[in-house]
């Protein structure tokens, strides 16, 4: 019988075999007190698993083939460094000796209270943390009660599982495997990004494929719309093939386009950049063709670790992405965390989750509520300013106060590090990220204290519409090209250039080539995304006629939405 599964697409492109369906590893995890003579014994225990796992992961990572991209290692040294964090450990051993529990239910429960911190994270790319604790510690828990991990070695057809970690994703590339579905999962987890730089086409959060699917089935797994398709006909599964082998021939044309210039069809330049998390992700950038990084979220710095880095640690990580782009700009967002993005320092946590994390004590607000450590944080991001071309952007603003009171403060810095004999650029664009609507509406109120404009369409569309973008139940209703978000980025372009500053979209929304031609006409010319969707916007910048985009702009901000969800044509 013929069926479609509904989910996310986390990484593009189509793949047809039949599935290997993993069935998912149920720990029981018992619950019993123990005597003071035995806490040693449990803490061992609890040692030694943590010590089998850091194994398994070194072997992994040893197992991964040299034409895999550089992001899948960096991606086990992530789980690595989590397995490494004191934070880990301390917790669990302390409730072993202190409430006299068994060592795989004392980090049962850390595994709990660190997944519900991160499921309460508004934003998705760190709620999709959750995901590398639940899977860092189940490979310990395993080794704790013996449980074996998924044997994917041996799988040649698509992956049918209930999540999987990137470890698993890695040594998928190990055989014939051609793509994967999950139950669980969203587009930002690492291991749909893995599934992105492998090229292996990756749907998620299905909910029901292990469940409704079994071993041997046919399935069509179609990455760019978010469907799965299961035993299709002989005419469909055709079709499907014909679609397979043109986008084949689209991105090996994509690739011999790679380093033409992003100009539309009548002239028009557009930069485009790229949005980074942590220095590693260079490479991509590099391969990318990207003219600079337009994000760079500098908050990844601070994550899996019991304590904030340094002032040195923060500028050495700022200096080997600057050094790395050989004088391209840089534009580093300042700390984004508070309320919902909770960090282990205790320096930062107020309020913890607060009665609306969304709406809480975060990015600026929380950095001008603790201004030691955002002078820490600053002092770092001032001497780095002096290698290359740096922009210093300001998260989740709402008043003119706020920008004045942040460039006060850097204004002191620059001070005091010069009097300490540091260099500091002369030049250092300060910026603000435009995602509360009363900030795009009054943006030109705003153009007399920024000095640019980046906007996160991913919260704008979320506080406009009151549609909590991380909900099931009102996802429907989350719309990027709702006419009233439209309206807000085009005030927010025209207020930037009538004052002459530049304007950039580093938003999910900038990502989509399918939205290109919408963003010009609104007047958009400069967009950052995940160095991987450049190539696309790139192809759709160059098919583009300012004329047309123009026209399709005013349709949209006229409430005629209907032309905007046509497929754009990729040949």
């Amino acid at each position: 019988m013929t069926f479609e599964l509904a989910g996310i697409g986390a990484a593009p492109g189509i793949a047809i075999a039949t599935a290997v369906v993993l069935e998912p590893t149920r720990m029981e995890i018992p619950e019993y007190g123990i005597s003071p003579a035995e806490v040693e014994r449990e803490e061992n225990r609890l040692r030694l698993a943590l010590a089998l796992a850091r194994e398994e992961l070194l072997r992994v990572r040893e197992a991964i083939p040299k034409d895999a991209p550089q992001d899948t290692r960096l991606f086990i040294d992530a789980h690595l460094l989590m397995l490494d964090d004191p934070a880990l450990r301390e917790r669990p051993l302390r409730m072993i000796r202190e409430q006299g529990r068994n060592a795989a239910w004392a980090l049962h429960q850390e595994r709990e209270r660190l997944a519900e911190i991160f499921q309460r994270m508004e934003d998705p790319y760190l709620r999709a943390k959750r995901e590398d604790v639940l899977q860092v510690t189940d490979r310990v828990l395993r080794h704790l009660l013996g449980a074996g991990a998924p044997n994917l070695a041996a799988a040649e057809r698509i992956i049918v599982a209930n999540e999987l970690s990137p470890a698993d994703t890695v040594l998928l590339k190990n055989g014939s495997v051609l793509g994967w579905v999950t139950d669980f999962g969203a587009a930002t987890s690492h291991s749909a990004i893995l599934a992105r730089s492998l090229g292996l086409p990756a749907v998620v959060g299905t909910h029901l494929a292990t469940r409704l699917l079994r071993s041997g089935d046919q399935l069509v797994v179609d990455g760019d719309q978010g469907t799965v398709l299961v035993n299709p006909d002989p005419a469909l599964l055709e079709e499907y093939r014909r679609a397979q082998e043109r986008r084949q021939r689209r991105l090996q044309l994509l690739e011999e386009e790679r380093d033409l210039p992003a100009v539309t069809r009548d002239g028009t330049a557009v930069r485009l950049l790229a949005n980074i998390e942590l220095p590693e992700d260079l490479e991509w950038v590099q391969r990318s063709s990207a003219e600079g990084i337009g994000l760079f979220r500098s908050e990844f710095l601070f994550m899996n670790r019991a304590d904030s880095p340094s002032e040195e640690e923060q500028y050495q990580a700022f200096a080997r992405v600057l050094e790395g782009l050989s004088g391209a700009e840089v534009t580093i967002r300042t700390v984004d965390v508070g309320a919902d993005k909770l960090l282990a320092d205790s320096d930062l946590q107020l309020h913890p989750g607060g009665l609306n994390p969304a709406l809480g004590l975060r990015g600026l607000r929380l950095c001008l509520r603790r201004p030691d450590w955002f002078r820490r944080h600053l002092r770092a991001l001032l001497r780095a300013s002096a290698l290359a071309p740096v922009r210093i952007m300001l998260p989740m603003v709402s008043t003119v106060a706020e920008v004045v009171q942040a460039r006060q403060m850097i204004h002191q810095l620059r001070q005091e590090l010069q009097a300490e004999g540091h260099a500091v650029a002369r030049d250092l664009p300060i910026g603000i990220m435009v995602e509360v609507p009363a900030v795009a509406m009054a943006a030109h109120c705003f153009t007399k204290v920024a000095d640019f404009f980046s906007i996160g369409t991913n919260d704008l569309t979320q506080y406009a519409l009151a549609v909590d973008r991380g909900d099931d139940d009102v996802m429907a209703l989350f719309d990027p090209l709702h006419v009233g978000v439209l309206s807000m980025i085009q005030h927010t372009i025209a207020a930037g250039h009538a004052a002459g500053i530049p304007v950039t979209m580093c938003g999910e929304m900038a990502a989509n080539p399918r939205w290109t031609p919408l963003l010009l006409g609104l007047g958009l010319r400069e967009f950052s995304m995940f160095p991987g969707a450049i190539p696309e916007v790139k192809a759709s910048i160059r098919r583009c006629e300012l004329k047309e985009a123009n026209a399709l702009a005013l349709h949209a901000l006229m409430g005629d939405g209907s032309l905007l969800m046509e497929p754009s044509d990729q040949g």
